[in-house]
């Protein structure tokens, strides 16, 4: 976490990456305390409440629940595992993007929604394996649904948004 001062309304500086599902296997022993594997995948977790202040935590339990909620939706619509970044990207943002993008487990199927608050920034990085449903187009629609909620200072609504709107336009999977 940074100590520098905030510079917008929305502005965090903590990376986090959320996911929909098909998470790669935990070791349960390596978790800290208070730390579980669900049944999902999901690795969940309790802190007491004097372990971080308040005002450095970025998201509020609805936030975050509201996120966990639109990313599950959006892989199981349409079989992608969306995958939301906040933090700096750097001097080359679409190259950190493609580079976070990479690292994902099972990234041809995926696509990441990176936003970097401070910078003022977002990419959108699909997988080659959506390729032939998720394009630039899709991804238009995305980063355009989430600039008004971002300029209105709701990072949080912006990603929902993005996360939903580019769900919905993609193909769904076909079962």
């Amino acid at each position: 976490m940074s100590d520098r001062p905030r510079s917008s309304p929305w502005v965090t500086e903590v990376p986090q990456v959320a996911s929909g599902e098909n998470f790669p296997a935990v070791d349960p022993s390596t978790l800290p305390v208070g730390y579980a594997v669900t049944s999902s995948g999901r690795v969940s977790g309790v802190r007491a409440g004097y372990s971080e202040p308040v005002d450095m935590t970025p998201f509020d339990d609805v936030e975050r629940v509201r996120m966990d909620r639109t990313l599950t939706e959006a892989t199981r619509r349409t079989d992608i595992l969306w995958t939301v970044y906040i933090g700096e990207l750097g001097a080359d943002p679409a190259a950190r993007a493609r580079e976070l993008q990479a690292a994902l487990p099972q990234s041809a199927r995926g696509v990441l929604v990176a936003v970097s608050p401070n910078e003022k920034v977002i990419e959108i990085i699909g997988g080659d394996a959506v390729a032939d449903r998720f394009d630039d187009r899709v991804a238009q629609l995305g980063v355009s649904a989430a600039l008004a909620s971002f300029k209105l200072g709701d990072l949080i609504d912006g990603l929902v948004s993005a996360v939903r709107v580019m769900a919905a336009a993609v193909s769904p999977v076909t079962v």
